[in-house]
């Protein structure tokens, strides 16, 4: 029997009198890739920094194996004022790996998203898109078993988009890499997700299968999941 690379247990989030997670109860289990869907506030950043430790729930738990390394990539990553390869090198050192192996390390994670040519550029002047696919370098460079993505292509061109979208594909593909992330893309739900979270209002509504949730069904079983697929949930 596999334990759950993480586990939330009844948990809250509360930012003053707004809720923005109510008793939440989720568990992902190694191999996953689990799709947080919903319109803007119902959750699915504040759920992804729960996850990953970065925000602390009012009530509740969160449970991770001790052994489970994670990684996050955020909507927009902030760019250090650094070259391309120190930003993955430092990313490397600060988790305690040798300044000589991070840069290793750090030059084959760039070669895999493709900036292997930009290594020596300013981080801050790369576009949008290659700063997204520099954000997963480094990511990848940690080789997590667990990897947590808010959001990473809305702000992308398409061509942008199609480029970080492959790479996640073939990333968890390849690597076997457990997958928890949000995104407005239905597409992208359908091409990435095994597992699609509805949330509304910090609540979990459905929690289903991608072939289930995308089905006409859910208008019987999850009828609010169903507006908001079909655009009509205010």
């Amino acid at each position: 029997m596999t334990h759950p690379v993480l586990s939330l247990f009844r948990v809250s989030v509360h930012f003053g009198t707004h809720a923005a997670l109510r008793d939440v109860h989720l568990s992902v289990q190694p191999g996953e890739r689990v799709a947080l869907v919903g319109s803007n506030g119902s959750g699915k950043s504040t759920l992804l920094r729960v996850a990953h430790g970065l925000l602390r729930p009012s009530t509740g738990q969160v449970r991770a194996q001790a052994a489970v390394r994670q990684a996050m990539v955020f909507q927009r990553p902030h760019m250090l004022r650094t070259s391309v390869l120190r930003f993955v090198v430092w990313g490397l050192w600060l988790q305690g790996t040798p300044w000589t192996t991070a840069h290793t390390l750090a030059a084959q994670a760039l070669q895999r998203v493709g900036l292997q040519d930009l290594a020596h550029r300013s981080a801050r002047t790369l576009s949008g898109g290659q700063q997204q696919r520099l954000a997963l370098a480094r990511a990848w460079a940690l080789q997590p078993d667990l990897l947590l993505l808010d959001e990473p292509t809305s702000s992308l061109d398409p061509h942008a988009k199609r480029d970080v979208e492959r790479l996640v594909a073939e990333w968890v593909s390849h690597c076997a890499t457990t997958l928890l992330f949000s995104s407005h893309n239905l597409g992208q739900v359908k091409r990435l997700a095994t597992r699609v979270i509805y949330l509304e209002a910090g609540r979990v509504l459905a929690d289903l299968p991608v072939d289930l949730f995308f089905n006409q069904s859910l208008v019987h079983s999850h009828p609010e999941a169903h507006l908001f697929l079909k655009g009509e949930l205010v």
